[in-house]
């Protein structure tokens, strides 16, 4: 009977030998690829973490003890030895969350899945321990990648400031998505290189305590001694000139000794640094192969080969990768900057190119939105690539920095929307509605391949204000053709009569959706006009004059719909005296749960279907009929 099979709950793995434990993760690491394989996932961090994990669970006694992940896309063998084995609907509608999830389990805490934040979780934890005099553990685990993000650092200057009981693991498989940059990775190289501390003192403790009278007196002083040593011979001072006591570095995939430290942390009344050293991909050949990021995440794989079941066809991210490389031929001046996502913003071509032109800053957005306008006041202009919703982590620096200064800066967002699978952090949809309000910035929402082109070099040469080009997650659709223009607007769709019932505004690639809708409205006799803005802030002087034309505006985006482009426009409308009914067609304000991109748009009601029956509705509250008859006719439409 396998192991596996009889752990369903942590204290489940204290009646189990060494070699049992060992025998354990090798069954993971067989349950991970099997499943993974099957659903894709964040295969490698987890692959990397099994003997950690198996430790931490061992030593700390969770839900009591507080285990914390730092972004959390290393938690499903958390998640095995907590008793969740139903690896089945992995990242699907109903089944488990690729991150930690309280509605899961009481052993999972944060599942914000932005990086570099536990930390400050933690401190606050150990505060609120100290405060209600409780003696419950905090136990922080957050990989060498996160801990080059600022937040990281500003929570360690606080918990240094107490004697609060802290473990800190630091899991350091020197990456994050590739590998880890910058000075503070070359401190942990040089940590992970030197054991010479290590060996001197045991050397010197046997060698003294078997010297006759001097010999123990002699050691303990130069025990005393040991933080000069300890800088001398292994700098890890960093940690300790902090005031945090530092243990490491361990083998991360050595059970005993990850559990040895781990109890010697948990000993110590105050803040505690564990170095473990790990393997991303561990136990996986095609993972430990793959040097791009060790298959970080990956969708369907053949798990004896790790090679994908099926090729994808062109993506957004390509697309823009691919541009970027020819502006950068035919521009000097253009720099790219990623924040420890080279590959997949789709920059890894341009680095390859121009090494000189590319700028991994580590987990630091808001570094990274700064340096890119001392850049652009240096004469460069930088295009910073970004997740969407890792933007938001940056707004004071895109507000104060950038548009205040008028720095050309273009901000790239990619997956923008809804992203579906990955849950409720990871989906880009405040992007319009936060930099709405940001003076003089401009954005794009390209519809198609050749308007993502257009448009990427549109911005790129705006040098007094930050641009902003957002696009969604996977294949990007067939092109979407143009049958005129007005103003800089384009017309996707003419209403075929001079007195047109609606105006619908589509917003970057939902530009099929809404010629879908479009030819449903023309089925209940409803004339209607598409148009894509391209660039949606500003709004577009030629939209009041066109809508006036309309007896109703119909606004649809793949963003929240409080503050968003249909809120624009209306407040646009209204400026310009413009008196037309306006429906706004969006993401409603609330977290969206893990599904597909598909079944989290049913859900909202983003469909053609759906948003057809409401506008043919509300058309006939205007002809002042009673709409429920009429809108029925559309759902007989729905596929």
């Amino acid at each position: 009977m396998p192991l596996l099979t009889r752990i369903r709950g942590p204290r489940d793995l204290d009646r189990l030998s060494q070699e049992e434990l060992e025998q354990l993760a090798g069954e993971i690491r067989s349950f991970l690829v099997d499943a993974v394989s099957k659903t894709g996932g964040h295969l490698g961090p987890n692959l990397g973490v099994v003997e950690l994990t198996l430790a931490l669970h061992r030593v700390f006694e969770s839900p009591k003890d507080k285990v914390l992940w730092d972004t959390g896309h290393q938690a499903y063998v958390h998640k095995l030895i907590t008793g969740r084995r139903d690896f089945g609907r992995l990242r699907a509608k109903g089944g488990l969350s690729g991150y930690p999830s309280r509605a899961e389990s009481e052993h999972d805490v944060i599942e914000n899945s932005h990086a570099s934040t536990v930390l400050g979780w933690a401190d606050g934890l150990a505060k609120a321990n100290q405060l209600l005099k409780r003696d419950d553990h905090v136990v922080a685990v957050i990989g060498d990648g996160a801990l080059t993000g600022g937040m990281a650092w500003e929570a360690l200057n606080n918990i240094a400031d107490g004697d609060r009981p802290l473990v800190i693991v630091v899991n350091d498989n020197e990456r994050s998505y590739a590998p880890t940059i910058g000075g503070l990775a070359n401190h942990l190289a040089t940590l992970r290189t030197t054991d010479g501390y290590e060996r001197f003192l045991a050397r010197g403790k046997d060698l003294l305590e078997r010297t006759p009278v001097v010999g123990r007196p002699l050691y303990d002083t130069l025990h005393g001694a040991k933080k000069g040593l300890k800088d001398f011979i292994a700098p890890q001072g960093m940690f300790e000139d902090l005031g945090l006591k530092y243990v490491g570095p361990i083998d991360g995939h050595d059970i005993e000794a990850l559990e040895s430290a781990l109890n010697r942390a948990k000993r110590f009344n105050g803040p505690v640094i564990v170095h473990c050293l790990t393997e991303k991909g561990r136990g996986y050949e095609p993972a430990e192969q793959d040097e791009a990021d060790r298959f970080h995440g990956i969708g369907p794989i053949h798990p004896d080969t790790g090679l994908p079941i099926k090729t994808s066809a062109a993506s957004w991210t390509s697309v823009f990768g691919d541009e970027m490389v020819k502006l950068g031929r035919e521009r000097e001046d253009i720099v790219a900057i990623t924040a420890a996502m080279l590959q997949p913003v789709g920059l890894k071509k341009f680095a390859e190119e121009f090494p000189e032109r590319i700028y991994d800053v580590g987990i630091a957005e808001q570094h990274a939105a700064v340096s890119a306008a001392g850049l652009a006041t240096g004469g460069a202009h930088p295009v910073f690539a970004v997740y969407a919703t890792f933007l938001n982590r940056a707004f004071d620096q895109v507000l104060m920095d950038v548009a205040l200064h008028k720095c050309g800066v273009t901000f790239v967002l990619d997956r923008a929307g809804v992203t579906g699978d990955d849950g409720a952090s990871h989906n880009g949809m405040w992007d319009m509605s936060m930099l709405q309000v940001v003076p003089g910035l401009r954005i794009a929402a390209p519809r198609d391949a050749e308007q993502l082109r257009a448009q990427l070099r549109e911005a790129v040469v705006v040098e007094d204000a930050p641009t902003v080009l957002r696009y969604s997650k996977g294949v990007v659709g067939p092109a979407v053709p143009a049958v005129g223009r007005v103003g800089g607007m384009d017309v996707l769709r003419q209403p075929g009569t001079d007195t047109p019932d609606v105006l619908l505004v589509s917003v970057g690639a939902l530009a099929p959706m809404c010629l879908d809708i479009a030819r449903l409205l023309d089925q209940q006799g409803i004339s209607t006009t598409v148009v894509d803005p391209r660039w949606v802030k500003p709004v577009d002087e030629a939209m009041a004059p066109l809508a006036e034309r309309h007896r109703v505006v119909v606004t649809v985006e793949d963003n929240s719909r409080v503050g968003g482009v249909g809120s624009a426009v209306a407040q646009a409308l209204r400026d310009a005296g413009v008196d037309v009914p306006l429906r706004d067609f969006g993401i409603p304000p609330r977290f969206l749960d893990h599904a597909s991109r598909a079944e989290v748009m049913a859900e909202i009601g983003l469909t053609a279907p759906d948003i057809a029956r409401q506008v043919t509705g509300l058309v006939a509250k205007l002809d002042g009929k009673y709409g429920q008859a009429a809108a029925s006719e559309v759902e007989a439409t729905r596929d």
